[in-house]
């Protein structure tokens, strides 16, 4: 009997590599696992594998693989990372999309996940070919979001290049850091390591060609924000706050990062979330739970548009947490998310249209962004 894939991917997940937080199947160590009746290769790139720590993974998977399917052949190839050439093969990997959205707050817990999600969703039904990165990379979300916690990404070999291949769910391509961890280890990264694994995720996946490319940022202007202007030429980003001050405040400074002469990542437009909670029993009456108007006075005083309100609904909360976004129900909530997705693609239109190409950010020890 011939082993899975899947079968493979669970025991390289549990083999840690000495000195790093990574596992076998982490995106930049597995490179490449094919399978054919029985013969089984698998090739890794690890920065000066030493010959113990070789042969002790040869030994662990082929232990396991005959116990599994006895008779099966192994062939292991283990790669020394050279970064400076893979990093230039990976840049064409996003030639193909056509818009890059970078959904950011200020503030934790305002729901950009939510909105992130089922603007991609709504996207992807309104005919868009669409890929969504995870960006947060301390709290993964989109796993749960989209239920796609117990896939493991594999890695193909495409042009010579060993390339990530997103996970699919609901017609979005998917990727996230949620994907090469266990949902109980806390990732406890310095910046540097960071902003590796978002550089990877972006440049060493086969994206193909995509309409729109979402990435779900985490709260804040710190390094993985950084990273992403630097990284890739951003069409635009989108601000989500709730109407509270506290929320309002740090709103702003995340549109004044992206004003940042420096940086010049135009501001397509604001979300209010959470607006208002209406109860079943009495729909036509607004609860103002966390402040009133407070989006919609905020876009003014930017000049940045406010393209959608969404209200406080108990079922938009129940979708993301049995991982299916609430964009796919056929009610008002997902007409709530198409019209907010339709006002997306006016409003990268029209920024396509009267402004220049966004270009990567040169970012040098500058006061306000080193």
């Amino acid at each position: 009997m011939s082993l899975t894939k899947k079968e493979i991917l669970d025991i390289l997940q549990g083999i840690n590599i000495p000195g790093e937080n990574k596992n076998l199947i982490h995106f930049d160590v597995l490179k490449n696992l094919s399978i054919k009746d029985k013969d089984i290769k698998i090739q890794f790139l690890i920065k000066n594998p030493t010959l113990q720590f070789r042969q002790k993974i040869k030994f662990q998977i082929n232990d396991f693989i005959q116990k599994k399917s006895p008779g099966s052949k192994l062939d292991i190839d283990f790669i020394i990372n050279n970064s400076k050439a893979s990093s230039e093969k990976s840049k064409k990997t996003i030639s193909g999309i056509k818009n890059i959205i970078a959904i950011a707050s200020g503030k934790g817990g305002v729901g950009k996940s939510t909105v992130s999600s089922n603007l991609a969703v709504s996207l992807s039904m309104l005919g868009k070919n669409v890929g969504l990165i995870d960006a947060d990379i301390y709290g993964p979300s989109m796993p749960i979001m989209f239920d796609v916690e117990k896939e493991k990404p594999v890695v193909s070999n495409i042009k010579g290049s060993s390339l990530i291949e997103p996970v699919v769910s609901y017609g979005v391509k998917l990727l996230s850091i949620g994907f090469f961890s266990k949902p109980s280890d806390a990732i406890v990264w310095r910046g540097p390591m960071a902003s590796k694994a978002l550089n990877q995720m972006i440049h060493q996946a086969n994206w193909g060609d995509l309409d729109y490319l979402i990435i779900d940022l985490p709260p804040g202007t710190g390094d993985i924000h950084l990273t992403l202007v630097q990284s890739l030429p951003l069409t635009g980003a989108i601000i989500v706050t709730t109407p509270q001050p506290i929320s309002l405040i740090d709103a702003k400074k995340a549109a004044a990062m992206f004003k940042m002469k420096n940086i010049n990542v135009p501001v397509i437009g604001m979300v209010e979330n959470m607006s208002w909670f209406s109860p079943e029993d009495n729909p036509n009456k607004k609860y103002y739970i966390f402040g009133k108007a407070g989006g919609e006075n905020l876009s003014k005083d930017l000049e940045i548009p406010l393209l959608s309100n969404f209200p406080l609904i108990e079922s938009v909360r129940e979708s993301s947490d049995v991982g299916r976004p609430a964009a796919l129900q056929s009610n008002k909530t997902s007409k709530m998310f198409k019209d907010f997705a339709e006002r997306v693609i006016e409003k990268t239109n029209e920024r396509n249209e009267n402004l220049n190409k966004t270009k990567r950010v040169k970012i040098t020890h500058t006061k306000g962004c080193s």
